[in-house]
């Protein structure tokens, strides 16, 4: 065999280019970028790395190899993870409840609801669609709210798209109802409510604040259990915004143990429970609606996971 003959790479359909010579002298990978400036560069790297281009016939793996102008190059593309995100995984679910038109699942910790920047793979959403096939045809896979990825509780899901439109109204007119256990630092003083909009941080863009142009958002609190540092509460939403609970809770000077972003952190050692605590300390504890064909009330409760009743059993020893 010809030692410079080469099969053709795997991928999409090959786009031919021929190197300017305004290119001379680039690296490949910047030549790329300036041949295909819809892709970003790291993308044309990753697909010279893989294989996926070929330099005058013969493929190269090396973004820094040189072009003079003139060469006859060809791009495989492949799929970028946000175009092959929603494809069935075989992921271990815990269902609660199924029928022909709702799914409800006890979502562990840890577990990226639906695929985003960062996370597009190994979600619930790839689970569902391993789980039940036909949710492919649901927007969002039939998803209806969504959990923080650690966060952990119970989640409900649409089989059909009457489903999730009656889903969507009851989570919309607060017919719906969603209760969760959290651990918030400090003495809790009283049962309260925090009613105080909530929108995108003006500088931090991944997080959320009390802001005055957001979105009303309505958290009821209830005290159930007082420890030295922290109390455990009942929250109850009577709407859903994003990191609701923690911006509120935090808004009032009471943040969740273990919350990364509108925490603080624990002051002692590795034998504080509290300190080594490695999540926010929220779970979903009950989910009431109406059943979306039967109109029947129907509701669920989901114990407190391992790590949590852990740290409360903790809690209550060292009381």
């Amino acid at each position: 065999m010809d030692p410079d003959y080469s099969l053709s790479p795997a991928g999409g359909d090959a786009l031919p280019l021929a190197v300017p010579a305004s290119c001379a002298g680039l690296r490949l990978d910047q030549a790329l970028s300036r041949l295909l400036p819809e892709h970003s560069r790291s993308r044309l790297q990753s697909w010279v790395k893989a294989g996926q281009v070929t330099v005058e016939g013969k493929v190269t793996s090396s973004p820094s190899q040189k072009v003079w102008g003139g060469e006859r190059i060809e791009v495989h593309p492949l799929p970028g993870p946000e175009e092959t995100a929603h494809r069935p995984e075989a992921i271990a679910l815990d269902i609660v409840h199924e029928d022909r038109a709702v799914l409800v699942v006890n979502k562990p910790a840890g577990l990226v609801v639906h695929p985003g920047s960062g996370n597009w793979a190994g979600t619930l959403l790839n689970a569902l669609l391993h789980h039940a096939p036909g949710l492919a045809g649901l927007p969002r896979a039939g998803i209806v709210h969504r959990l923080d990825k650690e966060t952990s509780g119970l989640l409900v899901v649409a089989k059909t798209l009457p489903a999730q439109t009656s889903l969507v109204r009851q989570l919309q007119t607060r017919a719906m109802g969603r209760e969760y256990l959290a651990l918030a630092w400090g003495q809790v003083a009283a049962d309260g409510t925090v009613d105080a909009p909530i929108g995108r941080h003006p500088t931090a863009r991944t997080r959320m604040a009390v802001a005055a142009q957001g979105r009303p958002a309505v958290t009821h609190y209830q005290v159930l259990e007082r420890f030295v540092r922290c109390a455990l509460l009942r929250c109850r939403l009577t709407s859903g915004r994003t990191h609701q609970i923690r911006v509120h809770m935090a808004s009032i000077g009471h943040p969740l143990v273990g919350d990364p972003v509108y925490g603080k952190p624990a002051r002692g050692g590795p034998e504080d429970a509290l300190a080594r605590f490695p999540r926010q300390a929220l779970h979903a504890q009950r989910l009431a609606l109406l059943h979306p064909e039967t109109g029947q009330a129907m509701a669920w409760e989901s114990p407190l996971p391992q790590d949590l009743s852990g740290l409360l059993a903790e809690l209550r020893n060292a009381s």
